[in-house]
């Protein structure tokens, strides 16, 4: 009986078979241990008119489920605010936390579907970054995405997206990202970068 071989998401094979070579030689790292991956994909959907009509969170968890194809953890404000006629406690969005296989999936198809789909698209900020080699950005609506279907859509959505990596630096943040293509617009650097040069000229 022949050997039947173990599934591997695309991306992750394009990483332990390219990127990770690509990335000793240009981050001139000795141990394939040191070179930074992706370790988790967090998706954060506030949904802050829930505190006036709750089903505008059903549809919150309904659309995460279907881009994620993994139940949302519904998060719930800490304290309250009156003018806001919010109640401590009270459910005001929900998050997904992807890694392993799932994270992979989810990354290839925001890659090479999802952002692609955005309309008037000229490319993501490259300094939004948060000091530790993690990046956000955000998506006005849940329609980059296919698993989101147009006649089941009660409201357009935002979302932040946070790709978490085991980078030590923007830099190698960056360059990992920029190793599968990620497309940054031409010319930006992440913050941090731009705050240390100031720094050395002071």
């Amino acid at each position: 009986m022949a050997a039947t071989t173990k599934y591997m998401p695309r991306m992750k094979a394009h990483y332990l078979n390219t990127v990770r070579t690509d990335l000793m030689k240009q981050l001139e790292l000795s141990n394939p241990m040191q070179v930074p991956t992706i370790e988790k994909i967090v998706i954060n959907m506030g949904v802050g008119r829930a505190t006036q009509q709750a089903s505008l969170l059903d549809g919150a968890v309904a659309d995460l489920t279907a881009i994620t194809g993994q139940k949302p953890l519904v998060t719930k404000s800490r304290i309250a605010i009156a003018s806001f006629k919010l109640r401590e406690n009270q459910a005001i969005g929900c998050k997904v936390t992807m890694r392993g296989d799932r994270m992979w999936e989810f990354f290839d198809r925001m890659l090479s579907i999802a952002i692609p789909r955005i309309r008037d698209f000229r490319g993501l900020s490259g300094k939004s970054w948060d000091g530790n080699g993690n990046y956000t950005f955000g998506l006005t609506e849940q329609l980059a995405f296919m698993e989101v279907r147009i006649d089941q859509v009660d409201v357009p959505r935002g979302m932040d997206i946070t790709i978490v990596t085991t980078a030590k630096s923007d830099v190698a943040g960056k360059a990992l990202l920029d190793a599968f293509g990620f497309p940054f617009r031409k010319g930006e650097v992440p913050a941090s970068v731009t705050k240390a040069k100031k720094s050395k000229k002071k």
